[in-house]
């Protein structure tokens, strides 16, 4: 009988979290662990630099289990990969196979991930590609989920969108050219409340700071 257990590759933002609620609502998979990468130097989310803190009370919240991969600040992917098939091992000797990710329309991330899952006798899922993402970021508001902006590429932002909510306003004060799920990488989310959250993530915003071209607004523990 097959093991229908999943990992999610788990970064605290809204993409994630709408590929776990799709599945869960197919209601044919049982989420063993949210798999996240963290920045053990900063004790922070990687990319997202949302605090560690923040992310075990997201999943408290959740109601799922949280497995952390501590990387260096300056982590090289071959780093990165040797402690994610460490990680995938470990998953596999339970006989767990399959990673949930919340990939949009990256064909070269995606074939990176399939290439290396399948290094390590894993595979994934991609329950929401190829989603219009207007439409995509619109049914995460209609479902009720709320998130942060963490941080955004000031190539293409000014640090005036990070730290604010996604919603409506924020959508139609977004350039043209800026994708509305930030899918190439034009900002970073956290999720705090939302379907299958059991209370609030609590925080409040504190400073805002310029990292490697990327302008990160600290959210501080409440």
């Amino acid at each position: 009988m097959k093991n229908n257990n999943v990992l999610i590759s788990w970064s605290g933002g809204k993409d994630s979290c709408l590929a776990l609620h799709e599945i869960k609502n197919e209601e044919k998979y049982c989420v063993a662990a949210l798999l996240t990468t963290i920045t053990r130097d900063y004790d922070r989310i990687s990319m997202h630099g949302v605090r560690r803190v923040l992310l075990e009370q997201q999943a408290a919240s959740l109601g799922l289990p949280l497995h952390q991969i501590l990387i260096s600040k300056d982590a090289s992917n071959e780093e990165y990969e040797s402690k994610m098939a460490g990680a995938f091992a470990e998953y596999r000797a339970k006989g767990i196979d399959t990673v949930i990710f919340g990939d949009l329309f990256l064909e070269d991330i995606r074939a990176y991930r399939e290439q290396f899952l399948a290094r390590n006798n894993m595979h994934g899922l991609f329950p929401v590609w190829k989603r219009d993402t207007s439409s995509f970021i619109r049914e995460f508001l209609d479902l009720g989920f709320r998130a942060v902006v963490t941080s955004v590429d000031s190539k293409v932002l000014d640090q005036s969108f990070a730290g604010r909510l996604i919603d409506e306003s924020f959508l139609s004060s977004l350039p043209k050219q800026v994708d509305p799920c930030g899918e190439n990488g034009e900002f970073h989310t956290f999720v705090f409340d939302g379907p299958g959250f059991s209370a609030p993530v609590r925080f409040s915003l504190g400073e805002t700071v310029l990292r490697e071209s990327f302008w990160f607004r600290d959210l501080l523990p409440e």
